[in-house]
């Protein structure tokens, strides 16, 4: 099978999407399939030529500079799919590279498929006027394009629920972004004692993610000083990068727990794996998460999970069983955290459960879903009548 991914981000840019179009990628080839990737050029960083990805000119966004958008023009794109012999469209972005990738799928016949990976309404503050309008806009927008599709996945069932209550009438699937288990082995949980400097009797809270507002750090860093009030071995490592990471560094500094807050940057996937080996509770504030893959990366590392009750992280982890789903208020997260810090014996259990989790979502797993929902679409030859009218919004 000859599969096409269109999407509006890839590496270098790292990210949830990103990480699961390599993921799937990985797998797909490995089964012995085909996968190419249309998406974004970096012109600040010039990211490597690879075989089977095809990089449209772009341009940096002007409120995040470590992500170009790309531009979704290609006099060639036409005779490279025909060239490619693509069998399926599958779209990671309801936008640029998402409605490129819907057109080609319409003059080819072939099948469109969109995953729905993000909230997109709760990420227009990175859009710099008309936040309220630009809510109702990206919603309208996200609802509509989902409505032209063969098949929406979903990467769990409340972003189902979430997409019905929004008016999205075509077919959905809940297919999650599996784990690369293999990559949990031969851990170094010494990792942060040996390169940040982490003392042998100080306790690791982390985070992994993107520094921005809608992964709500602030409140993470806000619960630490309530934390530290209690337990001042604790520390708070944050993995990655991010346009508020300034402004949290400020904000350490304004609550003098600057000294207990660990900003390491991004950090490459063989490392990131260390870091949760040499943590103990993974802490996880996010509200806009459709998935939370990085609560399940930490589960297969046996930490156990602090999380707030939203979306994927819902779904990701097991209340009372391999961690704690809190409300969004401040109290309730914290009061969860210092809960597993009493009690040694319920962390240990929710960690040995935590790494039983991990192991049913396995990346392996989740490709060979996607690739029967793939086969299913050829099978039932339904593209010519299934692909939506072009795209308008209907207000």
């Amino acid at each position: 099978m000859k599969i096409g991914f269109f999407t509006d981000s890839y590496k270098p840019y790292t990210s949830g999407v990103v990480r699961s179009i390599e993921l799937f990628s990985r797998e797909y080839s490995a089964m012995g399939h085909e996968v190419y990737i249309f998406g974004p050029d970096y012109p600040l960083i010039h990211p490597p030529r690879e075989e089977g990805v095809f990089r449209f000119i772009s341009i940096p966004w002007p409120t995040m500079p470590d992500f170009s958008v790309p531009i979704p023009i290609s006099v060639q794109l036409g005779s490279t799919i025909k060239k490619i012999g693509l069998d399926i469209i599958h779209v990671h972005s309801p936008f640029l590279m998402g409605s490129l990738g819907a057109r080609a799928a319409r003059r080819f016949k072939l099948p469109l498929i969109f995953t729905f990976h993000t909230l997109y309404e709760q990420y227009v503050h990175y859009v710099p006027f008309a936040e309220k309008t630009s809510k109702q806009v990206v919603q309208l927008i996200a609802r509509d394009f989902c409505n032209r599709c063969n098949m929406v996945v979903a990467p769990s069932q409340l972003v189902v629920n979430y997409l019905r209550r929004i008016g999205v009438e075509a077919p959905v699937i809940t297919i999650p972004t599996g784990i690369d288990l293999n990559e949990f082995t031969d851990l170094d949980r010494n990792w942060l004692a040996d390169n940040y400097g982490v003392e042998s009797d100080e306790i690791i809270l982390l985070f992994v993610g993107r520094l921005g507002k809608e992964k709500n750090v602030a409140f993470l860093i806000k619960s630490l000083l309530h934390i530290q009030s209690q337990y001042p071995r604790v520390r708070l490592v944050l993995v990655g990068k991010g346009p508020q990471e300034i402004y949290l560094r400020q904000l350490c500094r304004k609550l003098s727990i600057e000294d207990r807050v660990i900003f390491t940057g991004v950090l490459p996937r063989q490392k990131i794996v260390h870091c949760y080996a040499s943590a103990d509770i993974f802490v996880f504030p996010s509200v806009t998460d459709t998935q939370g893959l990085v609560i399940g990366e930490a589960q297969a590392t046996g930490l156990p999970v602090v999380a707030i009750r939203a979306f994927g992280p819902a779904e990701m982890v097991s209340h009372g069983e391999d961690g704690f789903l809190t409300d969004p208020s401040l109290h309730s997260f914290t009061d969860a955290v210092i809960q597993l810090l009493k009690d040694k014996l319920l962390c240990d259990r929710m960690s040995r459960q935590a790494l039983k989790n991990a192991s049913r979502i396995s990346s392996s797993y989740c490709a060979e879903q996607m690739l029967e929902v793939y086969q299913d679409l050829l099978d039932e030859n339904i593209c010519a009548t299934r692909i939506r009218k072009p795209f308008k919004i209907r207000l």
